[in-house]
């Protein structure tokens, strides 16, 4: 079996990784879960808990290459969220701060849609 480590794969292993990790802290780390529960959610220890979830379950699978396109999506879904609700709101400290604030989120935006349109079915 000669398998080439190609462009793709490292984009999904960097993505899965980046998912992976934000989910386990969401749940091992009491600043980032106590961040979390300052957001404006409805239940949002709930919230945080299917987050953290859909961030492990989504990594793996796109760590070990199944169901890729269906796993980006609720990744997507996140990150936009991400940016809305902890990152638009410190707009008002000046559009550099933002852009600086929000730069793993878009990169991270970016590679999950390379991911969800390089995949088929």
């Amino acid at each position: 079996m000669n398998k080439t480590f190609s462009s793709m794969n490292l984009i999904r292993y960097a993505v899965a990784y980046v998912f992976i990790t934000a989910g386990a802290m969401k749940l091992l780390s009491n600043e980032l879960s106590s961040t979390f529960m300052n957001l404006p959610l409805p239940a949002p220890e709930l919230v945080m808990y299917v987050v953290a979830s859909l961030e492990i379950i989504c990594g793996i699978l796109i760590a070990i290459n199944k169901e890729v396109k269906k796993a980006t999506i609720p990744l997507l879904v996140i990150m936009i969220a991400a940016i809305l609700l902890v990152k638009v709101p410190i707009l008002h400290t000046g559009f550099l701060h933002f852009a600086f604030a929000t730069r793993l989120d878009i990169v991270m935006l970016a590679l999950l849609y390379i991911l969800y349109n390089s995949h088929q079915r």
